[in-house]
């Protein structure tokens, strides 16, 4: 068996300068990375304006869809942004 020789004074003066040791230290805190939004596409910038604009014809008064009006919509909006849009490899070609 372990044979203590410390009085309680000692003990308690050791465990305080332990506990502020700890305190005491440095603690080093390590800041979030500042994440980058991402940017949309202008194909994404496009499609959101013909939704919004196309969505009113597919919706109720009280806000609700109509019955396939989400679809739709979304079907409506792709077709009216193609529209605008011109593929790279196309506008390459033609350029020269």
């Amino acid at each position: 068996m372990v044979q203590v020789t410390m009085s309680m004074d000692e003990y308690l003066a050791l465990i305080g300068s332990l506990s502020m040791d700890v305190e005491a230290s440095p603690i080093l805190e390590v800041a979030p990375a500042a994440t980058k939004k991402k940017r949309s596409t202008k194909y994404q910038r496009e499609y959101k304006k013909n939704f919004q604009k196309i969505s009113k014809e597919y919706q109720k008064k009280d806000g609700s869809w109509k019955k396939n009006g989400f679809r739709m919509t979304v079907k409506k909006s792709h077709e009216s942004t193609r529209k605008g849009m011109q593929r790279k490899t196309a506008r390459r070609a033609y350029t020269k």
